[in-house]
């Protein structure tokens, strides 16, 4: 299926890794040209110039947090006057869940609290809120907002409030945005395999003292599939919903992991 994608310029913040990374990268191959935005410039760099070899598409690094107002603001301003505007916006800037043990009630700081919510929700705001008028310009845009399933199950009370957080977001920006031809969607990733699984298997491997092999069944079975989700199946998802073609799905929550085990979700 052609996506309709060709040249088209899509910003990825959190792209310089996981889950942003193998999005960046998806949308290359599409035939978009990437902007990729992180904290660690030299990551982002790194990253930028991998896709473009394997791609031949214009990729470029930006440093940013999008934590910040101002930074948010100058990263926009800088791409869409370098790249001549922006048609898709994918935010997937987050501290990764799954890579430790949630905090308790007693352990939650209103630090920890707000730091994660002001980049996972607000940051999410302020990329949409920059993009949008560019994309409404234009008549056009698709906005991806990476979330996770925290949203749909108990175990992590930040994990979750942050990731209901960007769902009612995306709710809400896709019914204003949508008469201007910008559709919004949320994808909840599982657990999903990116370049930090392995250190996270061999980890819980030594603490349990089991074999990798048995972590790993373990992840996989988490799921109705049976097989642990990595990044590059979420990057295919992410990348049909920023096209053309997935016109008909918009505010939507769409679950990326594998498929929860006994719960419906309607």
């Amino acid at each position: 299926m052609n996506l309709e994608l060709k040249d088209k310029t899509a910003i990825v913040t959190g792209g310089s890794r996981g889950i942003g990374k193998a999005i960046a990268a998806a949308l290359a191959r599409e035939g978009c040209d990437i902007a990729i935005i992180a904290r660690d410039m030299s990551a982002a760099a790194a990253a930028a110039n991998e896709i473009e070899a394997a791609t031949g598409r214009n990729t470029r690094a930006y440093r940013a947090d999008t934590g910040s107002d101002d930074d948010a603001r100058a990263a926009v301003t800088q791409i869409v006057a370098e790249f001549s505007g922006v048609d898709i916006l994918v935010n997937a800037a987050a501290q990764p869940g799954g890579q430790a043990t949630p905090p308790a009630l007693s352990e939650i700081t209103s630090e920890l609290f707000w730091t994660d919510v002001n980049v996972k929700v607000m940051g999410y705001l302020r990329m949409a809120r920059e993009c949008a008028p560019h994309m409404r310009a234009r008549g056009w845009g698709r906005i991806i907002n990476i979330s996770g399933l925290a949203a749909r199950q108990t175990g992590s009370t930040i994990g979750s409030i942050r990731n209901v957080g960007v769902a009612a977001l995306t709710k809400n920006l896709a019914d204003e945005l949508g008469p201007y031809g910008i559709n919004v969607v949320c994808v909840h990733p599982g657990l999903t395999r990116t370049e930090k699984t392995p250190a996270m298997i061999a980890r819980q491997a030594r603490a349990k003292g089991i074999s990798e092999d048995e972590i790993a069944r373990g992840m996989a079975a988490s799921n109705s599939v049976r097989r642990l989700i990595t990044a590059e199946d979420v990057a295919e998802i992410v990348a049909f919903l920023a096209s053309p073609r997935a016109v008909a799905i918009n505010g939507e929550s769409i679950g990326a992991g594998g498929g929860g085990i006994g719960a419906i979700h309607y």
